[in-house]
């Protein structure tokens, strides 16, 4: 990496930018409070950038995209994605995180997490969009952990986004390409190393859906993320789930689910009226009732019985957006728009059930 490379990325995440952005021939550009602006040094060469795809193993020959992290000195670890755009390379870098809020700084249910945590084994999925602030939830969970627990925990991620300082516990963070080949090899290889935690990055099909299963079932403790939108919540979260475990060969995939779940979070991010964002979270915790609607595919009723629910145990996005609204937190308007049903909520903001 060259030397003003170097200090744009030094000046710029010391500075408190959220990202940088380098394109060959362009101007590199940063991401400050929110906005996008031309940094100090002329434009990129294609050299510069190609020397970042190589630092993360990312082929400027052959390669179009790529997901990695390399370390930068004086900056500390990076987050980097290579990508093409009109046949130029391309870089957005960010720091991975060291500091890990917890479940009140995230205005998460952390009582409800905290008893999920300290199950031995079984399955907690958490549900989202891109952007959603699913890592910053599973870090504060794995944090939590640390802090409580004399545990062993692996994590496999693609990136890694969040880097963990063993306290009570034992973390080894492995990162696909750079640490492991892909998800499946990692994940039957963690069983070899003797973990009592398993973070598997996402349930992407039906074999990492049955892997993750099989691994809770034989006495892990497993956390997955499954890709959702933010409208879509938990019960259409669950049938994609289902429709991904029926591409499968393998019979009582509802079965094992419904047996090995433990809970399900779903979450998205919605602008606050005072400015920054705020989390709207719809989750549930898998018993008697909830493990009869998962084997039988019945998500309407479930649905239902995250709108009824005691919040200890469950609640919906709609109940998460009236009491949001209602407080001042949320413009009515944009609480509407996050609803899969606007109707629903028009009545139960005029108090109809």
């Amino acid at each position: 990496m060259s030397p003003q490379i170097h200090a744009l990325i030094q000046n710029a995440f010391t500075g408190g930018a959220s990202d940088v952005f380098l394109i060959e021939g362009e101007r590199p550009r940063v991401r400050g409070d929110g906005e996008i602006i031309i940094a100090h040094g002329g434009p990129i060469t294609t050299e510069e950038v190609a020397d970042i795809w190589r630092s993360c193993g990312i082929n400027p020959e052959t390669d179009n995209d790529g997901d990695s992290s390399f370390e930068v000195e004086h900056v500390g670890r990076l987050r980097v994605n290579g990508y093409r755009t009109l046949g130029r390379l391309g870089v957005v870098m960010r720091p991975i995180k060291k500091t890990i809020p917890s479940f009140e700084e995230l205005g998460l249910p952390g009582p409800l997490l905290a008893s999920w945590m300290e199950r031995r084994s079984g399955l907690i999925i958490v549900c989202g969009p891109t952007g959603s602030g699913k890592s910053t939830t599973i870090a504060a969970c794995l944090e939590w952990v640390n802090r409580h627990q004399a545990r062993h925990i692996v994590t496999v991620e693609d990136p890694i986004e969040y880097l963990f300082e063993n306290d009570r516990s034992l973390f080894s963070q492995r990162e696909v390409k750079r640490d492991t080949d892909n998800f499946h090899v990692a994940l039957r290889a963690a069983l070899r190393q003797n973990p009592d935690i398993i973070l598997f990055g996402e349930i992407r099909d039906a074999e990492s859906a049955f892997a993750a299963l099989r691994a809770a079932e034989t006495g892990h403790l497993v956390i997955s993320t499954l890709h959702g939108s933010g409208v879509a919540g938990i019960p259409v979260a669950m049938e994609r789930l289902n429709r991904i475990m029926s591409d499968s060969v393998n019979t009582g995939a509802l079965s094992l689910l419904s047996h090995q779940l433990i809970g399900a979070i779903a979450q998205q991010l919605l602008p606050r009226i005072d400015g920054g964002v705020v989390a709207v979270l719809e989750y549930f915790q898998n018993e008697a009732i909830t493990r009869k609607y998962l084997a039988e595919a019945n998500y309407s009723d479930l649905k239902d019985h995250l709108n009824k629910c005691d919040e200890s145990s469950g609640a919906s996005f709609l109940r998460y957006l009236i009491s949001a609204t209602r407080q001042g937190i949320i413009d009515p308007a944009v609480a509407r728009s996050a609803t899969d049903r606007p109707q629903d909520f028009d009545r139960a903001m005029r108090g109809i059930s």
